[in-house]
């Protein structure tokens, strides 16, 4: 994996969370955690929807380029087509910012965005626990499991979505770190 590749996917999840907090930040007289959605921050016709949408298409195309690189660093097909899923949401994810709350695709886009990222770490965690890396295998079916319980119980005690998408965030962030941990912390040092 290029180090651009790698520094790509460090940044990738602080770029989304700094721009989901300025956003909050901006709109905190109307805005609530558990009152609203994400994507409420960045619906048409919002003064600044920009700080979100945009925050989230660079957020998502780094992501990207990281996640062809981690492809690279694959050992078997299930790993490689779990980082594939994984992509998929990760082209939802900038295709949130490019439709934003009130366009009709934004709905579908959005959950597009959650089933495709958490299946695909889940695929991608069994992948690599085939290729010996078991915890990084049990860790993905806990998470998956944990994080998608907790998010439908989100979503059915909040009158927002929120609380649940930053379930799913969260979860996201959590496996893409740990596996860049995990994967390259011993690595050779990437090319250049």
């Amino acid at each position: 994996m290029r180090k651009g590749q790698l520094l790509a996917g460090i940044l990738a999840p602080q770029i989304a969370l700094a721009g989901i907090g300025t956003a909050i930040f901006i709109n905190r007289s109307w805005w609530r955690l558990t009152d609203n959605a994400i994507s409420d921050l960045g619906r048409l016709g919002l003064p600044n929807n920009w700080v979100l949408n945009v925050s989230l298409i660079v957020s998502a195309l780094l992501a990207i380029y990281y996640a062809v690189g981690l492809i690279g660093e694959a050992n078997n097909t299930v790993e490689r087509t779990g980082t594939g899923i994984f992509i998929l949401g990760l082209i939802f994810l900038a295709l949130i910012g490019l439709f934003p709350e009130g366009t009709s695709p934004h709905y579908y886009v959005s959950w597009g965005f959650f089933v495709f990222s958490s299946l695909g770490f889940l695929v991608t965690g069994v992948g690599m626990g085939l290729s010996g890396e078991k915890g990084l295998a049990v860790f993905s079916i806990v998470l998956f499991t944990v994080g998608w319980t907790l998010a439908l119980w989100a979503k059915n005690n909040f009158p927002g979505i929120a609380p649940a998408e930053f379930v799913g965030v969260f979860g996201i962030i959590i496996w893409h770190y740990t596996v860049m941990w995990k994967k390259f912390r011993e690595a050779p040092h990437p090319r250049g």
